[in-house]
């Protein structure tokens, strides 16, 4: 079978690999019908992402259909269309005893550490399966692992109605968060340098919108805060100057999100923590949450429909990379598909 490898920085290659066969572990085979290019993907291909390991087959959102199953799975059947956990945890460790098998010592990302979805099969355990919900395309199906990335983010922010969020960038990952960040009630700011990204988020349910290339930060979200501050601010955009931005302009006792994976030193204070006693806490992965995603869109909380930008055959891979870093403004998100 073929697969995409990134052998190293910049060098995408495609390779044959042997086809997987289900075992005892892994006892379900699908085959794969569409995988999306991540931020995290294209840092693997630019080699900025710190957690990779080369050479790699990337892919960690990943739809297909269940091809084969073993004797005792019960969760799917032949036939089914599902998407994949990304994470891979021991179960034993610290992180894993206390509910937090996504920041496992031993963790495995499919994709990151060990293969992932961008072959044309793959063999995962059943429990990492999930049902895709009626109605929604393969390709609009990827937009359930960026939901649970983003179901994530809200719930280490504790996001209620009370709260005032600040969400800076309206790339992909903004928009997923959007997407949740809405259903709580809260009133949201939003933050990029593209005016029509920040039209599009005002469509989507955002209550304000602050042009960083026309408007300072911090004199908007106190005009909009009524002076306090964002009680909650997530880093969408991941920058060595997001964080202490964010730091900056939250209000007293709020929570900043971070999500990104730069290893590039960025300047904070300790005052800027301690004198607004800020909580700063992580999100990484998503922590079961893709059942949480899937009754979203059953409920009709949550609409997935038409969130694909655009759509490449797994064959011209390259060429998908190659427009991502053209940065077009009308990409939104790029899918890969399996024909």
């Amino acid at each position: 079978m073929r697969g995409i490898q990134i052998v190293e920085p910049y060098e995408i290659k495609m390779v044959t690999l042997q086809k997987p066969i289900i075992t005892q572990e892994n006892n379900v085979l699908i085959k794969m019908k569409a995988a999306g290019i991540c931020g995290s993907d294209v840092g693997i291909y630019h080699g900025t992402n710190a957690a990779a390991v080369y050479p790699r087959v990337i892919g960690h959102e990943m739809v297909g259909v269940v091809e084969e199953i073993g004797d005792d799975v019960s969760k799917v059947k032949v036939g089914d269309r599902v998407i994949v956990d990304q994470v891979v945890k021991c179960g034993e460790c610290y992180a894993c005893r206390h509910g937090r098998g996504n920041v496992c010592q031993n963790l495995k990302v499919r994709g990151v550490h060990i293969d992932g979805g961008y072959q044309e099969y793959i063999a995962v355990p059943e429990q990492d399966c999930y049902l895709i919900p009626e109605g929604l395309s393969n390709e609009d199906a990827i937009m359930i692992e960026p939901t649970t990335i983003a179901i994530q983010s809200c719930a280490r922010a504790n996001l209620v109605k009370e709260d005032n969020l600040l969400l800076l960038g309206c790339g992909a990952l903004g928009s997923s968060i959007l997407k949740i960040a809405r259903l709580s009630g809260a009133t949201i700011i939003v933050a990029d340098v593209v005016e029509e990204k920040l039209q599009e988020a005002l469509e989507n349910g955002a209550h304000y919108a602050i042009n960083l290339k026309k408007e300072n930060l911090e004199q908007k979200v106190q005009e909009y805060t009524g002076g306090y501050g964002p009680t909650v601010s997530i880093d969408a955009v991941c920058n060595k100057d997001s964080l202490a931005n964010l730091l900056n302009v939250t209000g007293n006792a709020g929570r900043v999100i971070t999500m990104g994976f730069s290893v590039s030193p960025t300047e904070v204070t300790q005052y800027s923590i301690t004198s607004k006693e800020l909580d700063v806490r992580g999100s990484r992965l998503q922590n079961e949450k893709f059942q949480e995603a899937v009754d979203l869109i059953q409920k009709g909380c949550l609409d997935l429909n038409g969130s694909v930008s655009h759509v490449f055959p797994f064959m011209d891979v390259q060429k998908a990379f190659d427009f991502i870093e053209s940065r077009n403004p009308s990409i939104r998100k790029v899918v890969l598909t399996f024909e």
